[in-house]
C-alpha cells in the first residue's frame, strides 16, 4: 500500500515532471520498484528521441562528392566553444526555406539551381531517391503548402519534405504507384507530374539497416533505389568507385562530427530478365510459413548489390532542453551513464560532448572498426579475413585499454575515464573470451558510448552490467528499438515521444523529457529508498522486541508453553496498535527537501552504497530490540513482585502481561518518532491514535464478559491496573529507560559520525524547506519554472465519473488550461469526456 500511494499520489502528480507542451504528466506503471529508483548505479540511454527532441530537419547533404548546406549545428557551436574557437554566424540567403523538417540553405540547389551543378544527372537521381524510396503516406490537399506526411519515423518524413523543397513533390500514393510533381527537370520553370510504378518495397529493419524500392519509370526504365547506414551501403557498392567512396566517407565523418544523422543513398539499374528471376524468389520468400523474415532478408541481399553511390544526407536532431544539466547532475550523483545509439562514431562522441557526458579532462579509450587496417581488409572483400582482423584488433585494444585503466586506478590518479566502442567491435567484445575484460574496463569508466549498435546489442550490454556487475541498472528509451534494452534492465523508463508508445508500454515508469530523471531518481527514488528501508527495519525491530519479551517469559515458566500475552494482543499488535504510524512514515519521511536533494546530488550515493539497509544498520536495530525487551520484561516483573491492587492482592500473570504490553506499544511508537527526520501532524495523529487505540481496545475488551468467554482472567484487568500507582509509574519510567539507549546512540552518532544528510540538516535548519503555493502567489519575482507551476496549480479540477482507460485524461484538461491563459494543446479525450458526462458537471476549485 505504501508503494502504491507513493506512485499514484507523489510520482504521478509531481508538477516538476509535468510537460506542459505535450500535456503529459509522469506515470508510474508499477509500484514494485520504487526503492530501486534510489539505488541506480548504471543508466543506459538511447540518443534519438531520448536525449534529443526527435524533431528531424534536413540540414546538409553530399551529392556526387560535393557538399551542400551552409548551416552550423548546436554541436559544432559547443565544440567550438569547448576548443576556444569563435564561429562566425552564417547569414541565410533571402530566398531560403525553413519549415518543419527542412532547415537547409544553399542557393546552389534551391529553385532549380542544381541544373548548373557539376553533375546535374546525379543530383536528379538524389532527389528522385528521396521522393520515391520511402513508405510515407500523404494526407490533405495535394498542394505543397497544405499537404502533410505520415511517416514511420521523423527521418523519413524529413527526407520527403526535403525532396518537395528541391522540386520533387510527392503528393499521391496508391497500392501500386506514386505520383511526383517534378520541377525544372526538362527546363527551368517547367513542372510535370510523373507516375512511378512501385514494384517492390524492401522494408527497413534493424538487421538490414537499409530500405529499398524497385520502381518502373513511365519510359520503362527499371531502377532500384536504396538508402541506409553507410556501413551497410558501402558493402553493397559496385567496384571502381574509390574516389567518390573516399570523398563521401570524408563528408560522412564531417557530418558526424557536427552531430548530424547520416544516411547513404544509392541506386542500380535493372533489366527485365534479372528482375523477373529475382521477383519469383521474392514471392516465394514472402509466402514462406517459416523463417519468413530471414528468407526475405536473404532475397533482398541478392538484388541489393552492385549499387552506384549517389551521396548522403545529414539530418539535425537537436538536444532536448536541460539534457546537459541533467547528465551532469546525475554524474555527480555517482550514476554511470551509457549512451547506446545507432549513429556514427563521430556523431555519438560529439553528442556526448554536447550533453556534458564526456569532457576534455577525461581520458578516452576508443575501440573502433573504422581504422585504416580494417578498411583495407574490408576493401578486399574477404569476410573471414575481415572478421579475424576485427577480432584481433578488439582483443589487442581491450587489453591495452584495460592495462592503462588499471594503471590509473592503482596509482590513485584522479582521472575520469570514458570508453567509446562501435557495434562491430562490440560484437566481438561480448564474446565469452573477452566479455570479462570488457566488463572490468567499463566498470572503471565513468562514461561509456556505444555507437552503431543494434537493439539486440543494447539488451546484451545492459545484461552485461546487470548480471556481471550485480548492480542496479536503469534503461531509458522512446522507441520500439529500445524495448529489449528497457526490459533487460532492473528499471525501465519510457519517454512518450514521437516514435509511438511501445517504449512506454514496456516500461516501469514513463516521463515526457529526459531531464525529468533528476526528479524521478534524486527526489522520488531517493525518498522511496529511505522510506522503504526505514519501514522494513522498523518492522523487524518492533516484532523482534515484542517476540523477545515472550521469549524471556519462557525461562520463568520452564518452557511450559504458558502465554505471556493474550491472543488478541498478539493478533492486533501489527494490525492496529503499531500499523498506522509506520504507514505515515513510509509516505512522508524525508531527510532533506527536494531542492536540496537536487542541489547536492552526492546524497544519492547513500542509496547506491545501500547505507540504510546494511547488516550493520539492522544489527543496531536488533541490539536495541534485545535491550528494550529485557527492560520491558524484567522491569514489569520486578514492579509486580511487591505490587498490590486496592484489594490487597498481588498482581497476577495477566496484570503483568497487560502492563508489559502497554509499555511495548508506547515505546515502539515513540521509537518510530525518534527515527523520523520529518515530522508532520499526521505523525502525531497516528502515534497518539495508536496508543489511544490500545487503551480504548483494552477498556472494551476487559470490560465485556460472556458465558462462552474462556479468557475470564482478562476480565476487568485494566481497571484493576489503573487503580495502582505501579502501573502509572511503569508506563512512564519503563519507556523512558528503554528509549534512553536509543537517544544516547543517536546523539553520539549525529555528533561524531554524521551522515551527509545530517550535516545538511544542520546547515539549513533555519531556512524554509520549500516554496509553498501561498508564497508563490505572494512573491512577484518568480522563475519561469515557478510561474509555470503556479499557473498549473491555479487551474480548476474536473471530477469525472468515468474511470476507464478510454476516458482517463491527465489531471489538467486543455479546456480549463486555455480558460486560464495557460498554453496546453487540445486532446481528443477532453471532448469525449465532456460529451459523455451524465448530469450536471461538478467543478471543484483547486
Amino acid at each position: 500500500m505504501i508503494k502504491f500511494v507513493q506512485c499514484t499520489q507523489f510520482i504521478n502528480k509531481d508538477m516538476n515532471m509535468y510537460h506542459r507542451e505535450s500535456n503529459t504528466p509522469a506515470l508510474a506503471r508499477t509500484s514494485n520498484l520504487n526503492e530501486e529508483l534510489g539505488q541506480v548505479e548504471y543508466l543506459f540511454s538511447d540518443k534519438t528521441g531520448t536525449l534529443t527532441r526527435n524533431c528531424m530537419e534536413f540540414f546538409k547533404c553530399s551529392i556526387g562528392g560535393e557538399v551542400y548546406g551552409t548551416g552550423v549545428t548546436e554541436v559544432e557551436r559547443a565544440a567550438a566553444q569547448r576548443n576556444g574557437v569563435k564561429l562566425e554566424e552564417v547569414q541565410r540567403s533571402t530566398d531560403s526555406v525553413h519549415e518543419k523538417g527542412f532547415n537547409f540553405d544553399d542557393t546552389r540547389l534551391m529553385c532549380g539551381a542544381w541544373r548548373n551543378a557539376r553533375d546535374p544527372d546525379i543530383c536528379k537521381e538524389f532527389f528522385r531517391c528521396l521522393a520515391i524510396c520511402h513508405t510515407v503516406l500523404p494526407e490533405g490537399d495535394e498542394s505543397p503548402e497544405k499537404i502533410t506526411y505520415q511517416a514511420a519515423s521523423p527521418d523519413e518524413s524529413a527526407l520527403v519534405i526535403a525532396a518537395k523543397n528541391f522540386g520533387f513533390f510527392f503528393y499521391r500514393r496508391t497500392p501500386t504507384a506514386i505520383r511526383v510533381r517534378e520541377s525544372h527537370v526538362e527546363k527551368m520553370g517547367k513542372f510535370q507530374d510523373v507516375g512511378y510504378e512501385i514494384l517492390n518495397v524492401l522494408e527497413f529493419n534493424s538487421t538490414r539497416k537499409c530500405q529499398s524500392v524497385i520502381c518502373r519509370y513511365p519510359t520503362g526504365r527499371l531502377v532500384l533505389y536504396c538508402k541506409g547506414a553507410d556501413s551497410v551501403i558501402y558493402e553493397k557498392l559496385a567496384g571502381g568507385m574509390d574516389s567518390i567512396k573516399r570523398t563521401t566517407r570524408e563528408h560522412l565523418e564531417r557530418f558526424g562530427a557536427a552531430g548530424l544523422r547520416t544516411l547513404c543513398l544509392a541506386y542500380r539499374d535493372l533489366n527485365n530478365q534479372m528482375y523477373e528471376e529475382w521477383n519469383e524468389k521474392f514471392i516465394q520468400a514472402k509466402s514462406a510459413l517459416r523463417e519468413r523474415e530471414k528468407k526475405l532478408d536473404e532475397v533482398a541481399d541478392l538484388i541489393e548489390r552492385e549499387l552506384i553511390l549517389i551521396g548522403c544526407t545529414a539530418i539535425e536532431d537537436k538536444l532536448q532542453e536541460g539534457v546537459p544539466a541533467c547528465i551532469e547532475t546525475l554524474s555527480r550523483a555517482g550514476i554511470k551513464i551509457w549512451i547506446l545509439t545507432g549513429d556514427k562514431l563521430e556523431t555519438a562522441i560529439n553528442i556526448a560532448y554536447a550533453c556534458s557526458l564526456i569532457s576534455n579532462e577525461m581520458k578516452q579509450f576508443i575501440i573502433s572498426s573504422e581504422t585504416k587496417e580494417i578498411r583495407e581488409v574490408e576493401d578486399r572483400g574477404d569476410a573471414l579475413e575481415t572478421a579475424q582482423v576485427i577480432e584481433d584488433t578488439v582483443k589487442r585494444d581491450l587489453e591495452r585499454c584495460l592495462e592503462e585503466a588499471e594503471y590509473y586506478d592503482n596509482t590513485r590518479t584522479q582521472l575520469d575515464l570514458a570508453l567509446v566502442i562501435d557495434g562491430k567491435c562490440l560484437m566481438y567484445a561480448l564474446d565469452p573470451q573477452l566479455r570479462g575484460k570488457l566488463l572490468r574496463l567499463s566498470m572503471m569508466s565513468k562514461a561509456v558510448v556505444c555507437c552503431r549498435v543494434s537493439p539486440l546489442q543494447k539488451a546484451q550490454v545492459t545484461s552485461l552490467i546487470k548480471d556481471g556487475a550485480k548492480r542496479i541498472t536503469l534503461a531509458i528509451g522512446d522507441g520500439a528499438n529500445d524495448v529489449s534494452m528497457i526490459q533487460a534492465a532492473h528499471v525501465g523508463v519510457g519517454i512518450s515521444g514521437l516514435e509511438g508508445m511501445q517504449a512506454v508500454m514496456a516500461s516501469d515508469f514513463a516521463i515526457a523529457q529526459f531531464r525529468f530523471l533528476t526528479d524521478l531518481l534524486l527526489v522520488h527514488g531517493r525518498w522511496s529508498y529511505i522510506r522503504i528501508s526505514k519501514v522494513v527495519a522498523y518492522f523487524f525491530y518492533k516484532n523482534l522486541t515484542f517476540t523477545l519479551t515472550q521469549f524471556w517469559f519462557t525461562f520463568r515458566t520452564g518452557f511450559s508453553g504458558q502465554r505471556f500475552y493474550d491472543d488478541w494482543y498478539q493478533s492486533l499488535y501489527n494490525v492496529i496498535f503499531t500499523a498506522l504510524p509506520v504507514i505515515v512514515v513510509g509516505l512522508f519521511e524525508k531527510d532533506v527537501s527536494a531542492s536540496l536533494s537536487k542541489k547536492y546530488p552526492q546524497l544519492y550515493q547513500e542509496g547506491i552504497k545501500n547505507m540504510f539497509f546494511k547488516w550493520r544498520v539492522l544489527a543496531v536495530w536488533a541490539f536495541f530490540a534485545f535491550y528494550q525487551s529485557l527492560i520491558f520484561f524484567y522491569f514489569c516483573v520486578a514492579a509486580s513482585t511487591k505490587g498490590q491492587n486496592l484489594s490487597g492482592k498481588m498482581l497476577g500473570l495477566w496484570d503483568v502481561g497487560t502492563m508489559a504490553f502497554t509499555c511495548v506499544v508506547i515505546t515502539v511508537n515513540l521509537r518510530l518518532l525518534m527515527a523520523c527526520n520529518f515530522i508532520t501532524r499526521w505523525h502525531n495523529y497516528s502515534i497518539a491514535g495508536s496508543i489511544l487505540g490500545w487503551f480504548l481496545f483494552i477498556f472494551l475488551y476487559s470490560g465485556i464478559r460472556t458465558r462462552h468467554d474462556r479468557q475470564e482472567n482478562i476480565y476487568y484487568v485494566i481497571y484493576v491496573l489503573m487503580s495502582t500507582w505501579y502501573f502509572w509509574l511503569s508506563i512512564v519510567l519503563v519507556p523512558l529507560v528503554a528509549l534512553l539507549g536509543d537517544f544516547l546512540f543517536q546523539g553520539l552518532q549525529r555528533w561524531f559520525a554524521p551522515y551527509d544528510y545530517q550535516i545538511l540538516q544542520e546547515k539549513y535548519k533555519n531556512q524554509p524547506e520549500e516554496i509553498s503555493r501561498p508564497q508563490l502567489m505572494e512573491n512577484p519575482h518568480l522563475t519561469p519554472d515557478e510561474e509555470r507551476r503556479l499557473a498549473i496549480a491555479r487551474l480548476p479540477l474536473e471530477r469525472s465519473k468515468h474511470t476507464g482507460f478510454a476516458f482517463d485524461s491527465p489531471g489538467f484538461e486543455s479546456f480549463f488550461a486555455l480558460q486560464q491563459g495557460v498554453s496546453a494543446p487540445h486532446k481528443a479525450w477532453d471532448v469525449a469526456r465532456r460529451a459523455s458526462m451524465k448530469g450536471p458537471r461538478r467543478i471543484v476549485n483547486g
